[in-house]
């Protein structure tokens, strides 16, 4: 730690020169900087998944992401008020997810390349969970983003180190703590390479800018754009040459075009007004929109320069800013070939080993597609309850036109005629053994309760109410980093008040566990790949979520909270359901209102008339729930 902290005061030293460059030079420093400000703390966005929870260290990590997340609320995330200091001082950029973030940034390919690395951590937290503790610790403790943009951190250097320290003392009691501890050394000392060699590369991007003759900046902008330049400009010629033949030759040369260019009559002022060039990027102009208001300030400039006719000579100064380390980096991935990758066909034997797999995805990548296919299948089943839905014990899947009116006249009705109501105290108790078997048929679903909404929130995919919303629930399944209120920590207090021993699911031992039934798999399996495709099933989740949610209250959960007190085991599961997802304002209650907050902006942003699309498809998401609910009912 004190070693990071020393690199920290390093390099936060050199911050002020980096920002006092002008605002050419600032604007090129903070785009650079962007991808990594905007993807900082991405390493996070999967640690917590069935594979590695409950956990201790995993617990402290969520708690460490979910309070920067801006716990539920994505305007107040580290990500969006990054942003907004961006845009405070004049960068403003798409989506980080956007097609062409990375050009309108201006990354250079040593960005790119550290960009990537933190996306691919985030990707793989639970492979390498080591190395994601000590980037997190590294990361943040540097504190570059925070003292480039001039923005508070949201995690301080104190908390930050509480939590490693809390996971080189687990490593003390694991068989594999020598190595674990190893590598996170290693990751720590990467992120302090990484951000070294970034910051670096900062300083020659403002030297690189600051240094610029107009004629090169001409020059680094019609660079800019050259890829995107071609075909549409047909006969257009400079000094008796066709654009579309100049800029189509990958070796052009772009001083001695500049230098054509600047002594065209495409340039030249008319009776002292703008020349056809200027005029054609200007309003109105068939180049309107192509280059920015900075873009087509330097291009005036220069205009009025050649008319002036005090420009030295063009020499092009190529922005090879990075490149040797990229190159360096470059050859090292093309170099790498880990012994422990093979490539095989996904051929799962039975729903076991499908469940193994999708609990261990990442060592698995290979069955997403079966994953993809199964939740589709499933999804398209479960439409039978459209039309007979009505007909649930616990649910009421028939199909309704959607208003939220009518959302919320449902699930009041599902909550009094379906699980309240009902309810009577059971006058006999089964016995032990009994009650013991019912619990084993609930504990698959309950070991990875939350699943469904475990990828929520991810990197460019936490705008919308509805995201942050849905991340709220799952961070209170998983107990806001809690380990006594993580609901799956709970779940096996229950068990182990039985006497059920259980490796985890992650463990290859579970695939040969005798205590919970095989029979029951494919509720869990359905939710394990819904869960893998929070994009393709986005609106499936928010209905599926709202059937989960309301099956925690009345008189199912009562009843076995009644049989487990009378035998004595632990009713904290039961017990911990029928409380946070209360009707009033709990679980079931949230999940109903997101629903109607996500069609509430697609009805503003894309029009009523694809509400109902979006809600046919949020309503087979719960149906999918209770297709595995309503036994009876899906037989008949």
């Amino acid at each position: 730690a004190a070693r990071v902290l020393a690199v920290r005061a390093e390099l936060t030293a050199g911050v002020p020169a980096l920002l006092a460059g002008g605002d050419e030079v600032t604007d090129a420093v903070l785009r650079q900087r962007a991808p990594i400000a905007l993807l900082g703390g991405c390493w996070l966005d999967t640690v917590s998944q069935p594979a590695t929870q409950p956990a201790v260290a995993v617990n402290r990590l969520f708690g460490q992401y979910f309070r920067p997340q801006g716990e539920g609320n994505p305007r107040q995330s580290v990500h969006h008020l990054r942003r907004r200091a961006l845009e405070q001082s004049g960068v403003y950029l798409p989506d980080i997810d956007a097609v062409d973030f990375l050009t309108k940034a201006q990354a250079r390919p040593l960005t790119a390349l550290h960009a990537l690395w933190y996306l691919s951590l985030s990707r793989l937290s639970a492979s390498f969970l080591p190395e994601t503790v000590g980037v997190q610790y590294a990361y943040h403790a540097l504190g570059i983003d925070e003292a480039l943009l001039g923005l508070p951190a949201r995690l301080d250097e104190a908390t930050l180190r509480a939590g490693l320290a809390e996971y080189l003392d687990l490593t003390g009691d694991s068989p594999t703590g020598v190595a674990d501890r190893q590598r996170l050394l290693a990751a720590i000392d990467l992120t302090v390479t990484l951000e070294r060699e970034h910051v670096a590369l900062l300083h020659e991007v403002a030297r690189w800018q600051a240094s610029l003759p107009l004629e090169a900046k001409v020059a680094a902008i019609i660079e800019r754009h050259l890829p995107f330049a071609g075909r549409q400009h047909r006969d257009v010629r400079v000094a008796g040459q066709r654009l579309a033949d100049v800029f189509a030759d990958p070796d052009v040369d772009l001083a001695a075009f500049v230098r054509t260019f600047r002594d065209s009559r495409q340039l030249k002022r008319i009776h002292g007004d703008d020349g056809r060039f200027l005029k054609a990027i200007k309003f109105g102009g068939p180049m309107f929109g192509i280059f920015d208001e900075r873009e087509a300030a330097v291009f005036a400039q220069w205009a009025d320069r050649a008319a002036a006719g005090d420009l030295p000579d063009v020499e092009h100064s190529p922005h090879r800013c990075g490149d040797a380390a990229a190159d360096r980096w470059s050859a090292a991935l093309a170099g790498s070939a880990p012994a422990d990758v093979r490539f095989a066909r996904a051929a799962p034997a039975d729903d076991r080993e499908l469940f193994h797999r999708l609990v261990n995805i990442e060592a698995y990548p290979n069955t997403l597609p079966i994953a993809y296919r199964t939740a589709l299948a499933n999804l398209d089943s479960a439409e039978l309850l459209f039309t007979v839905g009505g007909g649930g014990r616990y649910t009421d899947a028939s199909f309704f036109d959607y208003t939220p009116g009518a959302l919320a006249e449902r699930v009041d009705r599902i909550y009094w005629d379906k699980l309240v109501n009902p309810y009577r105290p059971l006058t006999e108790i089964p016995d032990r053994e009994e009650v013991i078997f019912v619990q084993k048929t609930f504990a698959l679903g309950s070991l990875i309760d939350g699943t469904w909404a475990h990828r929520i929130g991810n990197l460019g995919r936490y705008r919308r109410p509805s995201d942050g919303m849905l991340a709220s629930i799952y961070a209170d399944e998983m107990g806001r980093g809690d380990l006594r209120k993580n609901h799956i920590t709970l779940i096996h207090q229950v068990l182990r008040s039985m006497d059920i021993d259980v490796p985890h699911i992650r463990e290859v031992a579970f695939l040969d566990q005798g205590e919970l039934p095989d029979h029951l798999y494919g509720f869990s399996i359905h939710q394990l790949c819904l869960a893998l495709f929070p994009d393709s099933f986005y609106q499936e989740i928010l209905g599926y979520n709202l059937g989960i949610e309301m099956f925690g209250l009345g008189e199912m959960r009562m009843h076995e909270m009644q049989k487990l007190r009378h035998h004595g085991f632990d009713p904290i599961y039961e017990e911990a359901h029928l409380s946070i997802d209360n009707i009033s304002a709990g679980h079931a209650r949230q999940s109903a209102d997101i629903i109607i907050a996500y069609l509430d902006e697609v009805a503003r942003t894309v029009g009523e008339p694809v509400v109902q699309a979006q809600w046919r498809r949020i309503w087979r998401g719960y149906a999918s729930f209770a297709y595995f609910v309503e036994h009876t009912l899906v037989r008949a």
